[in-house]
């Protein structure tokens, strides 16, 4: 097999694992908030051990952490409403939520990088204004709420994400993820006493939850990043895009398979999936570029965008 076929067999190994982070949401008991706590701290914990990350940290300037820090707690917002809207809806519209976030990058990038705006993504932005509907025909009334809150979470991957663009070359990326996934487990634990639970504010998990967040943290979140990092330097952002846009429909599949979630759907969600990922393909169709892809820009793209997103 040639380096660039490997590769490419990496990097949708890597899409499938992040696919799995939305049925491993739901299967796990904990609440929204205490789920991303831990994910983020069992992630924080195992970074600790590698040597680079704290040669990395010492030598980043204290306004460089500040700056990782506050895109951190973006990516703690981001998980927090991800995982709600998977307890309040499901899988799968949590999943589809996330197909609206190339919309707002076309939005906030501009606003943020200083570029100018594309009218070729502005189309595909309004472009998708009939899928969320069609979503929302497509739903019970009870998943609103749920529907809702990962569009919000939508919205703060493509902060994040244009945000991480702009500081992507200043430091290694391992030691950026414990930065921002530090900073955001500081602030989840600052705001846990200020949010509705039932319980203790962050309980520990039991056996079976314990399981799965190992398995989130480390099978679905470190391991694909190691390896989507290999992978990135053989392939052009043009494939890679593509192959990470595949995120939400294995997702939706997993959910099927997994949750028979098909059962709490109608035919109008599913159209209005169709709509979202149209405009989802056709955005990289309309950048193509064909150079080489930095590796926050992909996990911007799909959950794994969730590591240093």
């Amino acid at each position: 097999m040639t380096p660039t076929g490997k590769a490419q067999w990496q990097i949708h190994f890597c899409v499938i694992l992040w696919g799995f982070t939305a049925i491993l949401g739901k299967l796990i008991t904990l609440q929204a908030l205490a789920l991303v706590w831990w994910r983020m701290l069992i992630v924080v914990a195992a970074l600790a051990l590698v040597p680079t990350v704290w040669r990395g940290l010492r030598a980043m300037p204290l306004r460089l952490i500040a700056a990782y820090a506050g895109i951190g707690c973006l990516v703690a917002l981001h998980w927090l409403t991800f995982y709600a809207a998977i307890k309040l809806a499901n899988a799968s519209v949590a999943a589809t939520c996330m197909g609206v976030g190339p919309a707002f990058l076309a939005l906030v990038e501009p606003w943020l990088t200083g570029r100018r705006f594309d009218a070729r993504e502005l189309a595909l932005g309004v472009l998708v204004i009939p899928g969320v509907v069609l979503v929302a025909g497509g739903v019970p009334a009870s998943m609103h709420l749920g529907l809702g809150v990962g569009i919000l979470s939508a919205l703060l991957v493509a902060l994040f994400g244009a945000l991480n663009k702009r500081l992507v070359e200043h430091a290694d990326p391992l030691t950026v993820t414990g930065v921002e996934l530090g900073a955001g487990t500081l602030l989840l634990t600052a705001l846990a006493p200020l949010l509705p639970h039932d319980g203790p504010l962050l309980p520990i998990p039991q056996l079976h939850d314990l399981i799965l967040l190992l398995i989130l943290s480390i099978g679905c979140t470190l391991l694909p990043y190691t390896v989507a990092l290999a992978a990135l330097r053989k392939l052009s952002a043009f494939y890679v895009q593509l192959a990470t846009n595949l995120e939400p429909i294995y997702a939706i599949a997993l959910a099927i398979v997994l949750l028979g979630e098909q059962r709490e759907l109608g035919l109008m969600f599913y159209l209005g999936v169709a709509i979202i990922l149209l405009s989802v393909f056709a955005h990289p169709l309309l950048a193509r570029t064909g150079k080489g892809v930095e590796h926050a820009d992909v996990l911007a793209i799909a959950e794994a965008k969730n590591v240093t997103d």
